[in-house]
């Protein structure tokens, strides 16, 4: 088993120990200390300490030049600050992750890792991991991805106007057969900024811009000086089909070759500067796969735990298989709005329209097959596949893509701009 095995979940959050833990003496004197208060909860030094190390040790197996250790700890407390504001709002709205969504997301760790389910605790072990610490963080993992979800991507609107233009500006920009490797960074420009300060943050982005375009390697100048979230993986946003790369960056990418990087780009969220890394053809079939499907969600809430949710779908599942209707439960008693008003009809959609749970759940029934109950960020679910087809690429397709790579293409800007307004929102006080 090799140490990158956490990258695939992607966590920012550490899994060795446990996180923040406070040591006590004999005396029951707590020895730990305060490295930021935020809101009415603290990031501890133990917690900045631990991250340090984790994401140190990471940029030296990727070879990243490292920034000064009182930048690289500023950075670190900046993330574990913003994370935290995360999470106090997740709890603020209710955001709760179920055992049984814990247990199936680490149960697709062991799956992708092609390990046995039991034999995670030894892996992680033996990589100085502590199982228990593992799943609560992927708890965390899980909840603030949901939350990005609810307040974030929910709320993208994507107008009819704006889909023909992004289907226009397709044919000019980055190809949807090719990827592209891109690193960025993002010099962030508060709210309420007066223009002085807007010239001063001006200047340092084109300050950066001038070093990296010189010896200076821009790994090192993301994790020292951007203000995104990816910039202690050295600003790298991995590989992405050209119609999902961030609306802004598109038209810059076309004029870049490997390895060059583009000048200063202001936008609402600050000045960025992007890095195109290398590109890839994926030129291949055009068939897809489609799933015809509906559902019924209910949600979790003060009055319903997830307990009572799930015996609640699991009877409305017994009494369909008896004869009654699926579209009248789904038009009556649905959570989800979107589709309740069609008795649930989610349509004909391609491998990756639905969040992880529900694909794999949809991807084992058989056509008319109805799921048991199950969880996923949104609530709970029972789904009835309809239908599957191999389905050429149409103008129908085309679009169905356009508007999910438009959204997604929205996302990373839409995302800084949450993240920078739920930071300055937040009381936060380092100067303990």
């Amino acid at each position: 088993m090799t140490r990158p095995m956490l990258i695939l979940m992607a966590l920012t959050l550490s899994a060795a120990g446990g996180a923040g833990a406070a040591e006590l003496s004999t005396h029951g004197v707590l020895l730990d200390k305060v490295a930021a208060i935020v809101n009415d909860s603290v990031v501890t030094n133990s917690e900045l300490d631990e991250q340090v190390a984790m994401i140190t040790e990471r940029l030296r197996e990727q070879k990243t030049q490292l920034p000064p250790a009182d930048v690289l700890r500023k950075q670190v407390l900046d993330r574990l600050i913003v994370q935290e504001v995360q999470l106090q709002r997740a709890a603020r709205v209710g955001l709760k992750v179920s055992d049984e969504q814990l247990n199936a997301a680490v149960n697709d760790v062991a799956q992708r890792n092609k390990i046995a389910f039991a034999d995670l605790p030894r892996a992680l072990a033996s990589q100085g991991i502590e199982y228990s610490a593992y799943r609560e963080n992927l708890r965390k993992e899980i909840a603030l991805s949901g939350l990005r979800q609810r307040d974030v991507i929910a709320k993208i609107n994507v107008t009819p106007r704006e889909l023909e233009q992004f289907i226009e500006r397709q044919k000019k920009l980055p190809s949807e057969t090719s990827e592209y490797n891109v690193s960025h960074i993002l010099i962030a420009v508060p709210q309420d900024a007066t223009q002085a300060q807007v010239d001063e943050l001006s200047k340092r982005a084109q300050d950066i811009y001038e070093r990296a375009r010189g010896t200076e390697d821009f790994s090192r100048l993301a994790v020292a000086y951007s203000n995104s979230q990816t910039a202690l993986e050295g600003g790298k946003l991995g590989w992405r089909k050209g119609p999902e790369l961030p609306t802004f960056f598109a038209e810059e990418i076309v004029k870049l070759k490997p390895g060059q990087l583009s000048a200063p780009i202001r936008t609402p969220s600050g000045f960025h500067l992007i890095k195109l890394n290398e590109v890839r053809s994926t030129e291949g079939s055009m068939m897809v796969e489609q799933t015809h499907a509906r559902h019924i969600l209910i949600k979790p809430n003060d009055l319903q735990d997830d307990a009572t949710v799930r015996q609640k779908l699991g009877a409305i599942r017994e009494r369909i298989l008896k004869g009654e209707e699926f579209a009248a439960f789904a038009t009556s008693m649905s959570e989800d709005t979107g589709s309740s008003v069609s008795g649930g009809d989610l349509g004909w959609t391609s491998p990756g329209t639905f969040v992880s749970e529900f694909d794999a759940v949809l991807a084992k029934l058989q056509d008319n097959e109805i799921s048991e109950p199950f969880r996923t960020q949104f609530g709970w679910h029972i789904v009835q596949l309809l239908g599957h087809r191999s389905f050429d690429t149409t103008e129908e397709s085309q679009r169905q893509r356009a508007f999910m790579q438009l959204r997604e293409s929205k996302a990373d800007e839409e995302t800084e701009l949450w993240l920078r307004r739920l930071r300055d929102e937040a009381f936060v006080d380092t100067s303990i």
